[in-house]
């Protein structure tokens, strides 16, 4: 009888859902070198697609928020909400797309934070 040429590993990994992903951890007694939290990609992307938005609407492709939402499929009341992150202060902006800085407040915040005056932006949005 031949002799048994298999190997087997153990590396005790646990896998979580962060995000709505697999993520694979290593055992809590092991160091690893995270990076420090940076900016959520929610906040990007929602300021990207504000900023397309009103791109579209200076650009006449689109006339009124509920032709907007009809053509992305959302809710008019989502995308006016959202619209209001291309309006937020230049310095707030440079900060959060640029540096890439943790937004001290949730998304939802930010978009009330926008129709602020620019002075005051920086430290609502930021701490």
């Amino acid at each position: 009888m031949p002799a048994n040429d298999t190997i087997r590993v153990h590396i005790p990994l646990t896998v979580r859902k962060r995000g709505g992903r697999p993520r694979i951890l290593p055992p809590k007694d092991i160091e690893t070198s995270n990076p420090p939290p940076g900016q959520d990609p929610r906040v990007l992307r929602a300021i990207g697609r504000a900023w397309a938005w009103r791109k579209r609407m200076e650009r006449g492709e689109v006339t009124t928020i509920a032709d907007l939402a009809a053509e992305e499929g959302l809710s008019d009341r989502y995308v006016s909400r959202l619209l209001r992150l291309a309006w937020l202060a230049p310095e707030v902006l440079e900060r959060l797309v640029v540096r890439r800085e943790p937004c001290a407040i949730s998304l939802y915040d930010l978009c009330f934070v926008a129709s602020l005056p620019w002075d005051e932006q920086p430290g609502r949005v930021l701490g």
